[in-house]
């Protein structure tokens, strides 16, 4: 684990294995283009972050990019989500440009900057898969959560990355099945992914609930902002749970309690029902 500007960057086993694999196919060199690429990847995003206030705690590197767990002190919006991920692909880019310069006044040539360039363009492009922890995943959940309940976006944002990351498995094991070779680095990481967003989708209860506890702290960022109140229509006989379902993350709520004649007999502030829900109040 090295630290780089106070953070800490810590490589992935699976990247421990695919740099194993290419010592041993004398691929070494290629190996540190991978790395240097990959951990600009993710400067790109720690920098993207710092420059919006959002801390970052720490970055795991994988062979296909990294994982930066970035903090959530209440104003983490989509919007910010979509830059620091948008961020990484774009120092593929620069990097990519700045190879081109190179090549087009001669101070570097050969075959390795088509290697490095094609290397970044793959890079760029796998992370814009809608797969989590992937930028593209990422995207996908920030669009998703502008239009969708939080809890909805967890659960419909990690089917989807299951889905692709089968896709991915199938597509690395396709031409082994027709005669061809296994393409067993896509083949790891596509398994990675897929058993990364199982477990993820087997502990959406539990990511649910850490948004709810963070929900305190984006109340003073809503008060500042000025936010629109987001109503919520929920009977006297609705769970708790059920009616924190519906909350959205870009929107403070209140929850407008209706008697079966179809009455308002109570507005509550979702705070309130937060707190009732987390120190084990009645599930009604």
């Amino acid at each position: 684990m090295i630290r780089v500007l106070g953070i800490p960057f810590s490589v992935h086993p699976l990247f421990v294995l695919v740099m194993l694999a290419s010592v041993f196919t004398g691929r070494f060199l290629e190996l540190i283009a991978l790395f240097g690429i990959v951990f600009v990847h993710e400067l790109g995003h720690v920098a993207a972050a710092r420059w919006l206030g959002v801390p970052v705690l720490s970055v795991m590197m994988l062979p296909f990019g990294g994982h930066a767990v970035l903090e959530d002190r209440g104003d983490f919006t989509a919007g910010k989500e979509l830059v620091i991920a948008l961020a990484g692909p774009f120092q593929n880019l620069v990097l990519i440009f700045v190879t081109v310069l190179l090549q087009h006044f001669g101070v570097w040539e050969g075959a390795f900057p088509v290697y490095f360039i094609e290397c970044n363009l793959l890079i760029a492009l796998f992370n814009l898969l809608p797969i989590l922890p992937l930028d593209g995943g990422r995207i996908c959940q920030a669009l998703c959560s502008l239009s969708m309940s939080f809890h909805s976006t967890l659960v419909w944002c990690t089917r989807l990355s299951m889905v692709f990351s089968a896709l991915v498995i199938v597509y690395a094991v396709v031409p082994w099945l027709a005669g061809g070779a296994l393409q067993l680095n896509l083949l790891l990481i596509g398994s990675f992914l897929l058993y990364t967003n199982m477990t993820d989708y087997r502990n959406v209860h539990f990511r649910f609930l850490r948004f709810l506890m963070n929900r305190d702290k984006s109340f003073s960022h809503h008060l500042i902002q000025g936010s629109l109140v987001q109503p919520i229509i929920a009977e006297t006989a609705k769970p708790l749970d059920r009616i924190l379902r519906l909350l959205r993350r870009e929107k403070y709520h209140f929850i407008y309690v209706m008697n079966h004649e179809g009455q308002i007999v109570a507005v509550v502030p979702e705070q309130k029902v937060i707190a009732s829900y987390l120190t084990g109040g009645s599930g009604q």
